[in-house]
């Protein structure tokens, strides 16, 4: 919509009759080239210290030799999707901008699949630009049983990994536990899995990382054993990579937790005896 030769109307003009950031036109540009490598950078930091925030990154990417202000980089992290998890002083009360659902894992131990599941949300970092994958895991087998890319943070490819789950488990769980993010707060999300009456929502505490551990190691094992190595061209070949290590998860993966069986080794038999 831009027209870069107008000649009665400057860029600058143009932009702010649009209401877009003139410095973000040109998405090759220089500066955008260098808050990719950033964030590829933020993302290390915040997997190795996840109780850091923007001042702490911004301490160590400057330990690193980046040159970068503390505006600059928590304006990087809301694109990426991420924040420093730890509690925060409670100095006011919460507001009502969202149903609030409690947390219903904390003192309970769930022996069998389908009893729990969760999801999170993580960024992935390509050769060049970046995308979001949405995973839902079967909190007892560690099985990831629906997911979804996008290079958006919407809600609605959390939805489509959502019934992508419940596809291929043939059922709900009792229990679908998240964070408080906006996509999983949202009433896009929240009216899907009340339409379920059988099911339960369950919510993390805020800034509560360990409430959903099991995926953030997921998220972990992803990104240091493939994504980082590999640096995918585009969402095709990212989606096309992911979909392949996922598949190696579920089938081949041994977890010391689940007495050196795979994820579905756990999940897939005591389904079929729960069919029968």
């Amino acid at each position: 919509m831009i027209e870069k030769n107008d000649s009665q109307l400057s860029i600058r003009k143009q932009a702010a009759l649009l209401g877009v950031n003139r410095n973000r036109l040109e998405p090759a540009s220089r500066t955008r080239e260098e808050d990719e490598r950033l964030m590829k950078e933020i993302d290390r930091l915040h997997l190795e210290m996840p109780s850091y925030g923007s001042r702490r990154i911004r301490a160590a990417l400057r330990r690193a030799g980046w040159e970068v202000g503390r505006d600059r980089v928590r304006r990087l992290m809301r694109t990426m999707g991420i924040r420093a998890i730890v509690p925060k002083p409670r100095t006011t009360q919460p507001g009502k901008a969202h149903k609030k659902y409690p947390y219903l894992l904390g003192e309970m131990e769930v022996s069998r699949p389908d009893e729990a599941w969760c999801a999170d949300i993580t960024y992935l970092p390509m050769h060049r630009g970046y995308g979001y994958l949405v995973a839902v895991m079967d909190w007892r087998s560690r099985a990831v049983l629906g997911w979804r890319i996008s290079n958006t943070l919407d809600t609605s490819f959390c939805v489509e990994a959502f019934r992508d789950a419940v596809s291929t488990a043939g059922c709900t769980p009792e229990i679908f536990n998240t964070d408080q993010g906006c996509q999983f707060t949202s009433k896009e999300w929240l009216e899907e899995l009340e339409s379920h009456a059988e099911l339960k929502v369950s919510m993390d505490g805020k800034g509560r990382w360990m409430d959903n551990v099991f995926i953030e190691r997921l998220w972990w094992s992803l990104k240091y054993e493939d994504v980082y190595l590999k640096e995918y061209r585009d969402l095709f070949d990212l989606e096309a990579g992911v979909s392949k290590w996922i598949q190696s998860y579920n089938l081949r993966r041994l977890h010391q937790s689940l007495g050196y069986r795979t994820p579905w080794e756990i999940y897939r038999p005591l389904k079929i005896g729960k069919a029968a």
